[in-house]
């Protein structure tokens, strides 16, 4: 386990209260969307008429039902396409669609290429059992973390084993950003030239909250074909990580029946599905969720900012997701991850507050570190962003 994640759970209970507990801990580490639980507990608490064969033994990668209201649902807000049930696949959780997807796309040793800053669990998912090997795609940040096709052919001719795939988040995870449709465009056409797997991890496709639109990769092809396949969970987008659901899109009929077979350890609860799957078929209920959702995000990031430049910490602007990058290079006694972690560790210390550090990103440099500001409300983060700087100064 990750030392800022160790952290995290060893001070969850002491979690900060502005009047029971003023001097808590800020876990600020975790990407968890806790804003929109008001939003989210009138439709959870409503009566639920569960038919029987929710209770029952059904297809693993989810029921037809399911499937055919998640299919309308990705269709309509965000894949810019219409896709198949067919095609659909619900698993406990996106980290069980990325290992059982990885596992049946290569063997071990085989490398998967990742852009950096990245998201810190796909290391795990991809590595543990799977025993693939992440090679990372370092981006910079002089060139405002932007993702090249001369950084993909240098990652691709350095790499000492066979690469199957590139994992490509979009909005990506860390960066909080959006990328343009020229980029996924370009990352389309060299995995398709490369002959490699695409797979788009667009697990934040929803929580956009700045100007750049969201672009699908899937909205950009005719078909996605044997190759592009596109990830996507509730996790983010409507704030139940606890439910466990993630959901992959593929056309490869092979790939199919492989996720299938290995779906029976990752099964999503039949409750949950018919949960979920009433909830994404009410169109109305969704689209006023999306906007609240997307209101909430914009005005927590606005008051988040307003704090950082209070303060005098720097960040890097983000338009998506639940987090912003901050750079915290100029508070390193070096440009040194040994310095980067001692930094972490002052802040967690000196102001109980917990960042996810770059290493923990896979940054190519260190001293950038995640902030996650939804896991609080904004008023405790500003407070949190507060302690930080003192414990900076």
């Amino acid at each position: 386990m990750k030392p800022y994640i160790a952290a995290h759970f060893e001070r969850i209970e002491d979690r900060y209260d502005p009047v029971a507990n003023p001097d808590g801990y800020f876990g600020l580490a975790v990407a968890e969307n806790k804003l929109v639980w008001d939003l989210l507990r009138p439709r959870l608490h409503q009566p639920r008429n569960v038919p029987p064969e929710a209770v029952c033994y059904d297809q693993m990668i989810g029921t037809r039902g399911f499937r055919e209201n998640l299919a309308r649902f990705m269709s309509r807000t965000f894949l810019g396409r219409e896709v198949e049930p067919a095609h659909v696949a619900a698993l406990a959780g996106s980290g069980s669609v990325l290992e059982i997807l990885f596992y049946a796309l290569g063997d071990p040793g085989d490398g998967v290429l990742v852009h950096t800053p990245s998201y810190a669990g796909f290391w795990a998912d991809l590595e543990t059992r799977d025993e693939l090997s992440i090679i990372p795609v370092h981006t910079r940040s002089d060139d405002g973390f932007r993702l090249t096709t001369d950084l993909l052919d240098a990652a691709l001719a350095a790499a000492s084993r066979p690469v199957k795939a590139l994992l490509y988040t979009n909005p990506n995870n860390p960066l909080g950003s959006v990328a343009p449709a020229e980029e996924v465009e370009m990352v389309l056409d060299w995995t398709a030239r490369r002959g490699l797997h695409l797979v788009l991890d667009e697990v934040y496709a929803l929580s956009v909250f700045g100007d750049t639109p969201f672009v699908s990769g899937a909205s950009l092809l005719p078909s996605l074909g044997d190759g592009v396949h596109v990830v996507w969970a509730f996790s983010k987008d409507f704030g139940a990580s606890g439910l466990r659901c993630g959901v992959l899109i593929t056309e490869n009929e092979t790939l199919m029946a492989a996720v299938d077979g290995l779906a029976y350890w990752s099964v999503v609860s039949g409750d949950t599905q018919h949960l979920l799957s009433e909830m994404v078929a009410d169109e109305e209920w969704v689209d006023g969720y999306l906007v609240a959702m997307r209101g909430g995000l914009r005005d927590a990031y606005a008051e988040i900012t307003t704090a950082l430049v209070d303060e005098e910490i720097p960040f890097v602007p983000a338009e998506a997701g639940f987090f912003l990058l901050v750079d915290l290079r100029d508070f390193m006694e070096a440009p040194t991850w040994e310095a980067e972690d001692a930094l972490w560790r002052r802040i967690l210390e000196g102001a109980n507050v917990n960042l996810t550090p770059g290493s923990a990103c896979h940054n190519g440099e260190p001293g950038f570190f995640r902030l996650c500001y939804t896991t609080e409300p904004p008023a405790a983060v500003v407070t949190a962003v507060r302690r930080v700087a003192r414990a900076l100064s």
